[in-house]
């Protein structure tokens, strides 16, 4: 028992490291598989003891003693009762996603997709993609739940939104400067070469949680300033989206209303009249939509703010007057889509 104990109370000093020290910094792959292990560890000692009174009692006081000592030394120390043991890897997971210390060499490692997680690596598992493991789980509880609204954006992109946002607040909750948050979304990016249209719906997920606090709402407004820097991601993002889904983000955030905004008139600008199409076409290289697309967006972006549809039409009239202000089809894009917005 006394072993026990000396563990119990190790993993609840190893949970403390990975809530708020910078230690997390200086954690490699194995370190990480053995702090998952002894969280296990935990669990198991839960289940096969928690119906015993009496060791009960005994573990009982030594989580008292040892939250005691960490209560002293550490400001702001979160407690571990005996309750929370048999989700001891839960708790050990959210604390390093909530340290804005943890290096982006173990995010890649608890993201990755590229293996299955829990396969033996040396005396521990390997918890290589252990979040991807834990997305996939709760997008098949989103999907089958039966109260569940189907979402366009997706089981996957929902949670991933989620726990972008959470890791966002975090970073930014520490009073840490900005660029920590920057290098976690710019690894992120990186990250997701190959699936930037799996990365622009988290984006969208995560623009959609909810706004309920400071830390939320400040989290929001970091991630659409981010994305403006980002002009050819937010050009992709634009192209990616439904009408209704760019709708949603246009109520919620009048920073993304206004940018896409500008995105379709730089398409719109971008645009030449195909004889042999019989329509406009985009003359660019990169992302972009075609003119039906470019107007159901537009429309889209109508219904989210009416006033402004004023404005756009009055800056879409003066373009199509500096062009020669004519009516017919295929001489200014600016004229014909301010037909198309009418109809």
């Amino acid at each position: 028992m006394e072993a026990v104990l000396k563990n119990l109370a190790s993993t609840v000093e190893m949970l403390a490291v990975a809530a708020q020290s910078d230690a997390v910094n200086h954690w490699d792959k194995q370190t990480l598989s053995r702090a998952f292990h002894w969280a296990r560890y935990c669990e198991h000692v839960f289940s096969r003891f928690h119906n015993n009174a009496a060791i009960r009692r005994i573990m009982e006081k030594q989580l008292q003693l040892t939250n005691q000592t960490l209560r002293d030394t550490i400001p702001g120390y979160t407690e571990v009762s005996f309750s929370d043991l048999p989700r001891c890897q839960h708790l050990l997971l959210v604390r390093l996603l909530n340290n804005p210390e943890l290096p982006s060499s173990l995010m890649k490692i608890l993201f990755d997709t590229t293996r299955p997680v829990k396969t033996m690596h040396g005396d521990y598992e390997d918890v290589t993609g252990l979040c991807s493991h834990i997305v996939q789980c709760k997008s098949v509880y989103k999907v089958l739940s039966p109260l569940a609204d189907m979402s366009a954006l997706g089981a996957d992109a929902e949670v991933q939104g989620e726990m972008l946002m959470e890791r966002l607040e975090a970073l930014l909750n520490q009073g840490s400067e900005t660029c920590r948050a920057e290098q976690f979304l710019g690894s992120v990016l990186q990250g997701c070469e190959g699936a930037l249209q799996q990365f622009c719906l988290v984006i969208a997920a995560a623009l959609l949680t909810s706004k309920s606090c400071t830390a939320q709402t400040a989290a929001h407004d970091f991630l659409l300033d981010w994305l403006q820097k980002k002009h050819s991601l937010l050009q992709y993002m634009c192209s990616l989206l439904s009408p209704t889904l760019l709708k949603d983000l246009a109520k919620e955030h009048q920073k993304l209303r206004d940018a896409s905004c500008n995105v379709l008139k730089k398409w719109a600008s971008e645009m030449e009249y195909s004889l042999s199409d019989g329509e406009w076409v985009l003359t660019s290289t990169g992302p972009g939509v075609s003119f039906k697309k470019l107007t159901e967006l537009f429309l889209a972006l109508f219904d989210a703010s009416p006033s402004l549809r004023g404005d756009v039409e009055k800056e879409l009239n003066a373009l199509k007057i500096s062009d020669g202000d004519f009516d017919v089809t295929g001489l200014s894009v600016w004229g014909d889509l301010l037909s198309a917005l009418n109809m």
